[in-house]
């Protein structure tokens, strides 16, 4: 393994982040489109596609443990200070930045209701309604802050084989109950409306966080097992996508891609299959030192503040031509603002990220 606490080019937590993040923009697209209200066949086209690309959280999760625990293997809760202080930097300042911009600059994406007054803009601001991508940052930062028990974690569960496989067999028993239950009084149950926000609750993609918690402890032993079983997988994850799709399409049309959740057995299998492969792949170009790693590296860096921008550069391509050629063209609508959109989100979070050195260059100067 050429994957070092301080080696500068791509992990698997990096292919993690960079398949989510290109992938999530799809679903925003998709989204978008579909709300003009294409013909069936089209509808059932977005379906499918969104299902494939339908898991974004988890791998994005996977992978930020995964890389976590790398470069910090040996964290205690003496190095939280720090920690938080390099993901204050990171993660929360650009997620308060975007979630302004989004809730000021362009408050018509917000979701499930709009702000009224000082509460309701702050209530909007911090549940992730202010634009349809940001329930996410909700979730995932609550795993940032607290990370100081997935450091404990992946220590104490490699120390025997009968601790790993007690962590593992309790994660994979609570994670599906956790699924019964979210289905039973959620998911078109008698709370739908009520308890929608448990949809951002950490526990949701639990079984992703800590299965990239041990990932990196067991990297060796992992990386032989993908190798050897990637084709049965590989198998999974056909088999899953059929039955993700045929689940959507049972509730017939229009299709409502709401519907398509990642709290069900079907999409947790679809998305660990994901993300089995996406680490076998990354595994690959590892032993072969691949020249995409360094590009891989370069773009995770990026992808969270890429992820963050996305839906204000679709609004912005929507307006100018996207909405007006979805009304003949939806297939060409969503391939050519899915590009512009990648691009956009990809370059603005890098030239805003070296601007914003140049100017604390200048200003310390």
């Amino acid at each position: 393994m050429t994957t070092k606490t301080n080696s500068p080019v791509a992990d698997v937590g990096d292919y993690m982040k960079v398949f989510a993040c290109t992938a999530v923009m799809m679903q925003t697209v998709l989204s978008l489109v579909l709300k003009t209200g294409p013909d069936a066949g089209v509808q059932t086209g977005i379906g499918v596609v969104y299902n494939l690309v339908k898991y974004t959280a988890p791998a994005f999760i996977f992978g930020i443990l995964f890389s976590t625990i790398r470069t910090n293997e040996d964290a205690q809760l003496s190095n939280y200070g720090s920690y938080m202080t390099k993901q204050f930097s990171a993660l929360f300042v650009p997620t308060f930045w975007w979630t302004l911009i989004y809730l000021l600059v362009i408050p018509n994406v917000q979701q499930v209701t709009k702000f009224h007054n000082v509460g309701s803009f702050l209530w909007q601001f911090v549940n992730g309604n202010a634009a349809p991508h940001l329930w996410y940052n909700t979730m995932m930062l609550q795993f940032i802050i607290l990370m100081p028990f997935f450091w404990w974690l992946s220590r104490w569960a490699v120390k025997s084989s009968k601790r790993l496989y007690s962590v593992l067999f309790v994660t994979v028993v609570g994670y599906f109950c956790w699924l019964l239950f979210y289905d039973h009084f959620v998911f078109h149950g008698p709370q739908m409306q009520n308890w929608y926000l448990l949809d951002r609750l950490f526990i949701s993609f639990i079984i992703y966080g800590i299965f990239g918690d041990l990932a990196w402890k067991k990297h060796k032993q992992l990386e032989k097992l993908l190798r050897r079983f990637w084709w049965i997988i590989a198998i999974i994850l056909v088999a899953t996508f059929v039955w993700t799709n045929s689940e959507l399409s049972a509730f017939g049309h229009p299709v409502n891609l709401a519907n398509a959740i990642y709290y069900k057995p079907s999409m947790t299998l679809y998305a660990l299959a994901i993300i089995g492969l996406v680490a076998a792949l990354a595994f690959l170009n590892i032993r072969q030192h691949a020249r995409v790693l360094n590009p891989m590296h370069f773009l995770a860096v990026y992808a969270y503040r890429a992820y963050l921008s996305n839906v204000f550069w679709l609004q912005v391509v929507w307006y100018l031509f996207g909405e007006q050629l979805s009304n003949g063209h939806p297939v060409w609508t969503i391939i050519t603002c899915y590009l512009l959109t990648w691009i956009l989100a990809f370059a603005s979070a890098y030239l805003l990220h070296i601007g914003w050195f140049a100017i604390k260059h200048k200003i310390s100067a």
